[in-house]
């Protein structure tokens, strides 16, 4: 199996992962909500739109057939108003992740706009980042992805790195100016209440929304049928838990979750890491906690905001976000660094503690350079509790869920891979690099495809047995592993 093959692959998946007005009927079908037989799909436009300019924009490109299986509704302007789910309307064409996950997601567009840019797909790379431009001007913020039951959480903020990482090749200053009010307007979305935690002047997630995540309720179901929910349940009246207070979470005498459960649940759901016990049981707990790779993410966002000042000449704008970036490396170095330890924790508010729960997050702060080479180098002392035969473990836990021991995924294995790098770790990272790209080829070797995530202990993409909460399938695909391995061969090819 030459890396050509692998190439070759990923390069025809991207034109199979796209999705443009052409495939609108394709990308309005969601499994992951039920839909009644022989029902238009639901596109929703923003309310700054006129819908009849974007349906004559739509009938271009679509059949007379196919236009009436959709049907283009304005989105109400509250969100409680939406009776019918459907999909969020975006202008131009975008990578979505593959299987179940056909629409454009927050975090993982990062991942894939690097693999765009490694296949020098400029015109794609550009419409990704212009995307999620659009929904933060449209639609508030960027999405957990853009279907209407997710208009209220967001997702690990990266977008002001993909500006940046696509203004290194296009030079486009003009453009680069336009993003900017829609850069702080996100990046306020993180840094006031409720994502901010005043005391400590950390952020955390904090999804809007109230009740049960209906895509959870329809398709994170086990073979008995039972959904994620019922299981977690079940749960709660067989296991004796001291990581929480499970009475905030769950009524015993109801037999019900409670309100703030459901809350932590579609919070731990904007932070990416859908399921782990990294706050706690199923992450419930996760708006109490100052986390390591959200403040981290938003430092970084900082030091992004700080440089295109520069780049645009606004010196007095650039040292503001410059003296924020170091308010809030001190702040997490007061509050998530853990001198004992050796490695980055999340800060529990309320205890005033850190949780000792090690994670692979701790890479965080290497990779966007807050660390010192001191607490670089205690994170390097510790890399045994990460390492894997397939790369890095998410966490030193095994629960049953998928953001957690025995798994690895593409994202964290790179973000700890250039963390290394950057700290002058070079075959610290090489090895980690290498042990990943093997796994992953030789599974792509078996079965002919990529996939989201990986057993990094036994290296096999056989992973559905072992997970027993959220959903337990391994998405073929799959944008952010591609975009991954794409970065990773290119360093190799470097050094």
């Amino acid at each position: 199996m030459t890396k050509h093959t692998v190439r070759t692959y990923i390069k025809q998946t991207w034109k199979t992962l796209t999705r443009s007005h052409q495939h609108l009927l394709e990308s309005a079908q969601d499994t992951k909500l039920e839909h009644q037989p022989n029902t238009p799909w639901i596109i929703y436009i923003s309310p700054q739109e006129d819908c009849n300019t974007v349906k004559s924009v739509l009938e271009r490109s679509l059949s007379t057939k196919e236009m009436q299986q959709i049907e283009i509704r304005t989105l109400p302007s509250e969100v409680e108003a939406i009776q019918e789910h459907g999909l969020l309307y975006l202008p131009g064409p975008y990578v979505v992740p593959g299987g179940r996950f056909n629409e454009m997601y927050g975090w993982d567009s990062y991942f894939i706009l690097l693999g765009l840019l490694q296949d020098e797909e400029w015109e794609l790379a550009q419409s990704q980042v212009d995307q999620l431009l659009y929904q933060v001007q449209h639609y508030g913020t960027i999405l957990n992805a853009n279907r209407t039951y997710m208009l209220t959480r967001s997702q690990p903020p990266v977008l002001s790195m993909m500006v940046l990482a696509l203004f290194q090749h296009t030079q486009d200053q003009a453009w680069l100016k336009s993003t900017l009010p829609l850069l702080e307007q996100f990046y306020y979305y993180w840094v006031v209440p409720p994502h901010l935690n005043s005391a400590t002047g950390l952020s955390r997630y904090y999804a809007l929304g109230e009740g049960p995540a209906p895509e959870v309720l329809f398709s994170e179901l086990d073979e008995a049928g039972r959904s994620h929910y019922e299981r977690v349940k079940e749960y709660y009246k067989t296991f004796e838990i001291d990581d929480y207070d499970v009475s905030l979470f769950y009524d015993s005498e109801k037999d019900e979750l409670t309100d703030l459960f459901y809350k932590g649940d579609r919070s731990m759901r904007e932070s990416g890491f859908d399921i782990t016990n990294r706050f706690g049981p199923f992450s419930v707990d996760i708006v109490h906690y100052a986390p390591v790779c959200l403040n981290s993410l938003l430092y970084q966002m900082e030091q992004d905001l700080t440089q295109i000042h520069k780049i645009l000449d606004n010196p007095e704008l650039a040292e503001q976000w410059s003296d924020r970036a170091n308010i809030r490396r001190e702040r997490i170095n007061q509050y998530l660094w853990d001198e004992e330890k050796g490695i980055y924790l999340d800060y529990h508010f309320y205890s005033g503690k850190r949780r000792h729960y090690e994670f692979a997050t701790t890479f965080y702060p290497l990779w966007t350079g807050l660390s010192s080479p001191e607490q670089a180098q205690r994170i390097v002392e510790n890399l045994s509790l990460f390492t894997a035969p397939g790369g890095i473990f998410t966490s030193t836990h095994v629960t049953g869920n998928q953001w957690d021991a025995p798994f690895g995924w593409a994202p964290l294995t790179l973000i700890a891979v250039q963390g290394l790098y950057r700290y002058g770790y070079r075959a610290e990272g090489d090895d980690i690099a290498h042990k990943f790209l093997t796994m992953a080829i030789q599974e792509f070797t078996k079965y002919g495809f990529f996939v989201e995530k990986y057993d990094v202990e036994r290296c096999s993409a056989q992973v559905s047995d072992e997970i027993c909460f959220g959903y337990s399938s391994n998405e073929i695909g799959f944008g952010w592993t591609n975009g991954v391995i794409l970065e990773l061969l290119a360093k190799l090819d470097d050094s």
